[in-house]
């Protein structure tokens, strides 16, 4: 998932001080406590805002804000117990399940949106997104399983497994290792939003004895590190983080401390989305969070575009393993 809203947001904060010589107030905004503009009051609006301290309600002068200090970019670690790097990469795209292939199609600066065909999207005011097609899980997932499961699992567990092949942790290696060592953090924004969408509209249109078993254990966040878990037999720190579009982002963080604070010595991470079906975009429409640039979908993502006009939706999955130098 991309960024909720298209429109630039400020997260600053306004502080409102009053002339000595008394009569109108003005209310200067903050963004990052510099400044960008004043706003005159009306003279009638004479208390001081509650979320001023004790000290600038009394003061009668105006209320100043320091610039934010320059930030320096984090120190290396020295210490080879806390130094985590990556050994291995996994990832399922509109481009296929190859890592290579994928990083080259981004240098190449070759677009994945096109438009929808899985179902019926001729009535809906966005057409398009990241889709996967032709996606194959042979030789990852068994026949049953790759039927009942949520795309969104399938791809978690293509990923997260060739992950592991690419830092040579295949099921044989793995065998020999404390696998209590070994954690899982695969997180997702919507989770198993197919299994969810079914299981809704069965309950509705047949009533519950209709609704799958499966409907709660796929829809919930946390399956997909779970059922990687179950396949591989890691038994590690397990469960996911769903903190929308940031998501895979924060799995990093918390993974690599773990690693730091010693209570894993690998961690395979990362994050799964797959949202585009009916409920997905059109939930994401409803909120108008989405590019309407049907006509030319391959140039609607622009996040730092002045003429963006929302994100686009897409699917996949991206693993990495990780551990300590030193263990």
């Amino acid at each position: 998932m991309a960024s909720i809203a298209s429109s630039s947001c400020s997260s600053g904060v306004g502080i409102q001080s009053r002339g000595i010589a008394g009569g109108a107030s003005s209310l200067t905004q903050f963004n990052g406590l510099r400044p960008i503009d004043s706003i005159q009051l009306s003279p009638s609006i004479t208390s001081p805002p509650a979320f001023l301290s004790s000290s600038a309600r009394k003061s009668k002068g105006t209320v100043r804000a320091m610039a934010s200090p320059a930030v320096s970019a984090p120190k290396r670690e020295n210490d080879p117990k806390k130094r985590v790097v990556i050994s291995g990469m996994g990832c399922v795209s509109v481009f296929g399940n190859d890592v290579d292939t994928f990083y080259n199609k981004l240098l190449e600066g070759q677009s994945g949106i096109t438009l929808i065909d899985r179902f019926d999207a001729s009535d809906f005011t966005v057409r398009f997104a990241g889709q996967i097609r032709d996606f194959s899980s042979v030789g990852y997932i068994d026949g049953k399983n790759d039927r009942r499961l949520d795309d969104c699992w399938r791809y978690c567990l293509v990923a997260g497994k060739r992950a592991l092949e690419d830092a040579s942790l295949g099921s044989q290696v793995l065998e020999t290792m404390d696998r209590t060592r070994i954690g899982v953090l695969v997180g997702t924004g919507m989770g198993g939003l197919t299994a969810f969408s079914g299981g809704v509209e069965a309950l509705v249109q047949k009533g519950f004895k209709k609704m799958s078993p499966f409907f709660i254990p796929y829809s919930i966040s946390n399956m997909g590190s779970a059922l990687l878990a179950i396949d591989t037999g890691l038994m590690g720190p397990n469960y996911s983080i769903s903190t929308a579009c940031a998501t895979a982002n924060y799995c990093f963080y918390a993974a690599a401390n773990h690693i730091r604070r010693g209570e894993a010595d690998v961690m395979v991470v990362g994050g799964t989305e797959a949202a585009v079906i009916p409920a997905g975009i059109g939930g994401f429409i409803a909120c108008r969070a989405l590019s309407h640039r049907n006509d030319e979908p391959h140039k609607a993502s622009r996040p730092w575009d002045s003429d963006r006009d929302g994100f686009v939706m897409g699917e996949g999955a991206g693993v990495l393993v990780s551990f300590r130098v030193v263990h």
